[in-house]
């Protein structure tokens, strides 16, 4: 989303925010864009992939809640931000932006696993 008060002709990066934290973007951290100008930041895309795609849980009951970043009312689980309670994202739109934040090349950014990665045990 556009921070209030953002001049349209006149935007800078700070006048980009997260639509689940609320966090203006300083282009120091990955963001996602969504339709209509909706965007995560990589922080939120994690805690959302942990939440739904890893653990498998929903915040809101599907069907029930539109999707903050496709705007489609959906049957698939979400994430609800509890920063920003109007912040859903589907498990869709979840999926999709994280894999096209791993592959971006301008971000050390990579999908989260269910382990972290390290060295494995002998």
């Amino acid at each position: 989303m556009q921070r209030e008060g953002a001049d349209p002709n006149n935007m800078q990066v700070s006048d980009f925010v997260c639509d689940f934290s609320g966090d203006a973007w300083d282009g120091a951290f990955p963001m996602v864009e969504g339709h209509q100008g909706s965007l995560i930041s990589g922080r939120c895309l994690e805690f959302a992939y942990r939440s739904v795609v890893i653990e498998g849980s929903s915040s809101l009951d599907p069907g029930s809640y539109t999707c903050t970043m496709c705007l489609e009312t959906r049957d698939d689980p979400c994430w609800q931000s509890p920063e920003r309670p109007e912040g859903v994202i589907c498990r869709r739109c979840i999926r999709q932006s994280a894999t096209k934040l791993d592959k971006d090349p301008d971000w050390d950014w990579t999908k989260p696993g269910a382990e972290p990665e390290g060295e494995p045990e002998a």
